[in-house]
């Protein structure tokens, strides 16, 4: 039988080695030694990683690429940030939306990043950013697995038509139900805007996804009453906490109460290493807080953390590239997760971890799954975070989308730019004008 596509002589983050990955029809049909099938279009992996896609399980498509409109972030707070979010929305055309999106969901392809969830504002009675990413969303679809958190950036309550505006975007498509009680004006409206919010995703049936306690003020405990919610609600393992920063200020005792109960729950975490080490802290002079929630005690309690980027050049964060190694690198140093475990962990917290939290199907380098996956200039997963590994192919359902040439020498550290295979990807290609 011919093959669509067969990779020779794989590494896979299993530690096998000198495997061969066999393509048809969109599927993996084998992983084995010694492949000798007709294909399509071999590729020769020459000892070099293979790992299922990077995945990016917390972002703000709305705002990337925005940087500098209509101003820059002086303080570089949070509250600055959301402050100029709010200067920003009344400008914003759909058009202008759709632009900056499809030109980062280029740049994710480049860099293997195959699946993102992002947050869509949902506190502008336009919806605007709902009808430009859901139009942004079919676009990509071939490349792209693309989720949206309908997410009331101002408050739940704090914003006076922040309830029925979310209700209409999932009405409209979005897929997961959003929140930031720590925005609310007290901790008791907080405390029920989760329990709103929870209860709309029990009675729809969709995942929920809440900006949680991003605050350095230790009694930010949102995550409690989500916990409690979940448990009530029979939601288990499908709630997500996002950013939980107040948990690393938190006294030590009231914690080792709090993760057995989210293990129980199965509530998913998300830190944002790159924006919260940025964020968080600001008001301290020294000893400064490092801002990243606990990663390591979640894990050793059994919860399944992932890494999201979170922000790139918008009026929260002016860097960012798409490269989901940077955000593993950040999280480990931040995290001091720096044993080969834990390196090997901050890898999955970008792939399976992250998956796992998105719900996706048929992810992974196994036969029967989807053929979505990267070729690593790396002969594993931690040399892959230490050298921010080039990308050297990008594989989805079988077909090449973006390919790299390799770095001249393993200790090099500047690589080519990619180049986006425009026979198989060319979302951006009906771009409409990029204005505001």
């Amino acid at each position: 039988m011919s093959l669509d596509l067969l990779v020779k002589n794989a590494v896979l983050t299993t530690g096998e080695t000198n495997v061969d990955i066999a393509v048809n029809d969109g599927k993996i049909t084998a992983i084995e030694t010694g492949i000798t099938a007709e294909s399509g279009r071999v590729i020769d992996a020459q000892g070099q990683l293979v790992s299922a896609p990077f995945v990016d399980p917390h972002f703000h498509m709305d705002a990337t690429l925005s940087l500098g409109l209509p101003r820059m972030n002086e303080s570089g707070t949070l509250l600055e940030g959301i402050s100029l979010w709010g200067e920003l929305k009344p400008l914003l055309t759909v058009d202008a939306v759709v632009e900056r999106a499809l030109r980062y969901c280029d740049l994710a392809v480049s860099q293997g990043l195959l699946a993102i969830r992002s947050h869509v504002d949902v506190c502008d009675d336009r919806l605007l950013g709902v009808e430009a990413l859901l139009d942004v969303k079919k676009r990509v679809a071939p490349y792209i697995d693309l989720q949206l958190v309908a997410f009331p950036q101002d408050g739940f309550y704090r914003s006076v038509t922040a309830e029925k505006n979310l209700l209409r975007a999932l009405d409209m498509g979005v897929d997961v139900v959003g929140g930031i009680p720590h925005f609310e004006r007290t901790m008791d409206d907080g405390a029920r805007s989760v329990k709103a919010m929870m209860k709309i995703a029990a009675d729809r049936g969709l995942l929920v996804d809440m900006h949680c306690d991003e605050s350095d003020d230790p009694m930010s405990r949102h995550v409690e009453i989500l916990t409690h919610e979940t448990l009530s609600l029979g939601m288990q393992g499908r709630v997500t906490g996002s950013h939980l920063t107040s948990m690393h200020s938190m006294d030590n005792y009231y914690v080792s109460k709090l993760l057995p109960l989210m293990a129980e729950a199965e509530v998913h975490t998300i830190a944002n290493p790159l924006i919260n080490i940025m964020l968080q802290g600001r008001h301290d002079t020294y000893p400064k807080r490092r801002g990243q929630t606990r990663v390591r005690e979640m894990r050793d309690n059994g919860i399944t953390v992932g890494f999201g980027h979170d922000c790139v050049m918008d009026p929260w964060y002016s860097l960012g590239n798409a490269d989901m190694l940077e955000v593993a690198g950040m999280g480990l140093h931040v995290g001091q997760l720096s044993s080969r475990d834990d390196i090997r962990y901050c890898f999955e917290a970008v792939t399976t971890n992250s998956a796992r939290i998105m719900g996706l199907e048929d992810y992974g380098v196994k036969p029967g799954c989807n053929a979505d996956f990267v070729l690593l200039q790396a002969q594993d997963a931690i040399e892959a975070i230490r050298m921010k590994a080039t990308r050297l192919a990008v594989v989805r359902r079988g077909q090449v989308i973006a390919e790299t040439a390799p770095r001249v020498s393993a200790l090099s550290l500047e690589g080519r730019p990619a180049s986006v295979n425009a026979a198989h990807y060319s979302p951006n290609g009906n771009a409409r004008g990029s204005g505001l």
